[in-house]
């Protein structure tokens, strides 16, 4: 039987080896969720990037770029790591280059997998379908914040376990946990998240409102892929 297992942070993913896997990189608040929507309006090309200055320096290539350090967004930039901000015209057709606190990192440190794609609660079926048609081992690889594990990357990997059980088993404690702890919580996600430190930080910027979207389950049907350096579908 496959197995899939789940790194709870981007500074953990030397202790996995990605060769020959599958990685779905999460980062629910929120650059694979944003990732997602901009895909889902009509980006055609997004390179993830870890640094501000090489996102900036891809206008000059004619890329719209896209940058968050800490929930906040520098001067200059065309979008913030917002899901709203993806879901306007000038979103289709284009090329965007992206850097955030915490996802592009989980990215840029998941390339040397065989597969990677983008996950988020806005897409998982489209995820979920990927895995059972893969015929190797999985890992969900959570962005977390600066190091730390999260809650709301955790509760997705379970989400995504408990779509899989009978094709895939879970390979080490890290995947039961999540499994265990998305099942506790799954009636009702935004109870689940209400006092974690992600939430808190968003709610200290007044985004609400993105919380519940990144939240909602399949309204999307995309599946980002790493192709390269790019962000493909």
């Amino acid at each position: 039987m496959q197995k899939i297992d789940v790194c709870l942070s981007p500074d953990l993913i030397h202790l996995y080896d990605l060769a020959g896997k599958a990685v779905v990189v999460v980062d629910i608040f929120r650059a694979t969720s944003c990732m997602v929507t901009a895909f889902a309006h009509g980006a055609v090309e997004i390179i993830p990037v870890e640094d501000v200055d090489v996102c900036a320096s891809h206008r000059e290539q004619g890329y719209l770029i896209s940058a968050e350090r800490n929930g906040v967004t520098p001067a200059g930039f065309d979008f913030d790591n917002s899901p709203f901000s993806y879901q306007v015209d000038r979103v289709k057709g284009a090329k965007i280059c992206v850097t955030t606190t915490n996802g592009t990192v989980a990215l840029r440190r998941s390339v040397q997998a065989a597969q990677v794609y983008v996950g988020a609660f806005l897409n998982i079926s489209s995820v979920v379908r990927a895995l059972k048609a893969w015929s190797g081992d999985a890992i969900v690889v959570c962005a977390g914040w600066k190091g730390k594990p999260n809650l709301e990357d955790t509760l997705f990997a379970g989400a995504v376990i408990d779509e899989l059980v009978g094709q895939y088993t879970v390979a080490d404690d890290a995947a039961l946990m999540a499994w265990k702890q998305y099942n506790l919580a799954s009636s009702d996600l935004i109870t689940a998240v209400k006092h974690s430190s992600h939430v808190n930080r968003l709610l200290g910027l007044g985004i609400e409102k993105d919380i519940t979207f990144c939240l909602e389950r399949d309204r999307y049907d995309v599946l980002p892929h790493l192709q390269g350096d790019k962000l493909v579908l």
